[in-house]
């Protein structure tokens, strides 16, 4: 039997150095280490041998297979590399001495008003912070005040990781690191948090004309002593008023999101129809821009913030719909349909 299992090891060695794709490789872990391969039909004997003769045996099966495995390893790799370096060889060549092409590109419609916005943020004292599109559940929902099994989970459903993990549904996500972050500046400096982070959202519901499953939202956050909301309603209203370089009709109403008390809906007048209804605003004449509202207690609290001291607002811009408001784009699915045509019409304003 050692016999046999020195023949096994040896074949496969000659038989993986001389192989040149992965279905051969795919053949030989089955042959040799499969169910039904070579090495478990000489192991299905092993109880033929005597007691002293089992353990030696063994461990030789053991480190055979060991070996082979060790070496499928090192020939996978060994073909990827080579399966990228056809890809590589493959590329054209390009010719530095031809002319450029005077053809330019531009930017999307929301990119553009994204910086418009961090450039108007920014001369208010706001800095501007990224974050991650996988997030956890705590980041996402628990530390916004939307604890599992909570009915406001209903308002937003997105997508799940076999990890456990999502991809955020609201920029909202960020709020309790941003909050850690600069906590100790606030506390022990004095120095107020205000910060935006833009960032792309995603939701599992219905496209129409003013829904996507994809889209751009920007949160605000601003956390210091005696912030009200009238501090709310000027950061908001200068921000729009540069956006649209023109007085905009807005109005603040009663809103529910579990992580503001109180919590507004910050509308603006639609700027497709003037306000006479059309599909982009529901015929309304108004459009959802800025869910907004004096931070809940406690998701300052689990921040790391003394609500009994410190006050803040926050606010949940909609960067998708406040660039179909600013350059008249009626479909919000427009937006990510990829169509050069439709969107190479947009320069960059500044």
């Amino acid at each position: 039997m050692k016999n046999q299992l020195e023949k096994i090891r040896q074949a496969a060695k000659n038989a993986l150095d001389s192989f040149e794709t992965k279905e051969q490789l795919e053949e030989a872990r089955i042959k040799y280490l499969g169910k039904k391969g070579e090495l478990t039909a000489i192991l299905k004997q092993m109880g033929k041998l005597s007691a002293d003769e089992r353990p030696v045996i063994g461990q030789l099966a053991n480190e055979i297979r060991a070996d082979i495995e060790e070496k499928i390893i090192l020939k996978a790799k060994e073909l990827k590399e080579k399966e990228i370096q056809l890809e590589i060889n493959a590329m054209p060549e390009f010719d530095i001495s031809l002319p450029a092409s005077l053809e330019r590109g531009s930017y999307h419609p929301i990119t553009l008003v994204q910086r418009d916005c961090e450039r108007i943020f920014k001369s208010m004292g706001f800095h501007v912070e990224d974050y991650s599109e996988v997030v956890s559940d705590y980041e996402c929902f628990e530390a916004v005040n939307i604890p599992k099994h909570h009915p406001a989970r209903d308002m937003q459903d997105t997508y799940y990781l076999e990890n456990g993990q999502l991809l955020k549904s609201h920029t909202s996500a960020a709020q309790n690191a941003i909050y850690l972050k600069y906590k100790d500046s606030l506390i022990n400096d004095g120095v107020p948090i205000k910060a935006i982070f833009p960032g792309r959202c995603f939701r599992n519901e219905a496209t129409d004309a003013c829904h996507e499953n994809t889209f751009f939202q920007m949160e605000g956050v601003m956390v210091d002593k005696n912030i009200s909301i009238s501090n709310l309603i000027y950061f908001m209203k200068s921000m729009l008023s540069e956006v649209f370089k023109k007085d905009v009709k807005v109005r603040l109403r009663p809103g529910f999101f579990p992580f503001v008390e109180p919590g507004f809906e910050l509308d603006i007048s639609c700027l497709i129809c003037g306000g006479d209804g059309c599909p982009s605003c529901k015929n309304s004449g108004w459009l959802e821009l800025c869910p907004c509202g004096m931070i809940h207690p406690e998701v300052l609290r689990m921040g790391g913030i003394d609500p009994e001291e410190y006050t803040g607002f926050a606010f949940g811009l909609g960067l998708t719909r406040l660039a179909m408001m600013k350059y008249g784009i009626k479909d919000i699915r427009d937006l990510n349909s990829g169509n050069l045509k439709a969107l190479s019409q947009f320069t960059d304003d500044e």
